[in-house]
């Protein structure tokens, strides 16, 4: 089942997406809190603007060097655990909306992900029971200025301005995980592909590791880590990050 969180209008709904009529089943309220109760409106999808499927009320956690490839073509080894780092809420924006270049950085880079949604209070879950926290998935991309990651050491800055986190277009509560794909293209050129079995830590291992450290709420988003190919956006680019099963995450860049 796909979930979108879309504007119509004046008002601003969850919908369950019917891809046969291209349209939205309007939902009485968030589906991760209330249910799947219809109102029995439809909207048709060209129609609706599609907004982030999900705002988190407290983080997003993300996962460092998640795939060996990755890892290689920055001179780093894979971490034995994964390598976790924060970045705020107010850092994502939905499809569509504008990645917005910062004036301290003058190398920003794309990186697309897939994303874990958390529709559970998870504290130190065994992996075994993972999934079971889980809401669906969406798509990421992590949007990294690359040369501020360099120069601080670490990544809160680098990781965490406004709009570096585009999320969507729709969370998906059935991915198929074992055989998906995921590509990234900038300006209709391919520059990221790969299965999402290269993960170095699976998605049940990343949840229970990370709720082992901080407690995971409802909403939360885990941003699983980037495959090889990542490179720089710059003016004018569109940047589209697409998971087989799952749709096209696109957003255009813009300065600021």
């Amino acid at each position: 089942m796909k979930i979108a969180r879309f504007s119509h209008g004046e008002s601003i709904s969850f919908g369950v997406v019917d891809e046969e009529e291209h349209e939205l089943v309007v939902l009485k309220a968030d589906p991760m809190f209330a249910g799947y109760e219809p109102t029995g409106q439809r909207v048709a999808l060209a129609d609706a603007k599609l907004l982030a499927p999900v705002i988190p009320r407290s983080k997003v956690v993300a996962v460092g060097r998640n795939y060996a490839d990755h890892a290689a073509e920055f001179g780093n080894e894979v971490p034995a655990e994964p390598l976790l780092f924060l970045k705020p809420n107010t850092s994502v924006i939905g499809p569509s909306d504008a990645i917005v270049l910062p004036p301290q950085s003058e190398r920003v880079e794309f990186e697309g992900e897939v994303a874990v949604v958390i529709g559970r209070i998870a504290k130190n879950v065994a992996e075994a029971d993972a999934l079971g926290v889980v809401f669906g998935y969406t798509i990421a991309n992590d949007v990294t200025a690359r040369d501020l990651q360099r120069r601080d050491g670490q990544w809160s800055r680098a990781k965490g301005f406004d709009t570096f986190c585009p999320l969507g277009p729709v969370i998906d509560t059935d991915l198929d995980l074992e055989h998906g794909t995921i590509d990234t293209s900038v300006g209709g050129e391919r520059l990221q592909h790969a299965p999402l079995s290269d993960m170095v830590h699976s998605i049940p291992a990343i949840i229970a590791y990370a709720s082992s450290v901080f407690t995971l709420l409802p909403g939360d988003v885990i941003l699983t880590g980037t495959p090889a190919g990542v490179g720089p956006i710059v003016d004018g680019d569109t940047v589209e990050v697409t998971v087989s099963g799952l749709g096209t995450l696109s957003n255009p860049v813009r300065r600021a």
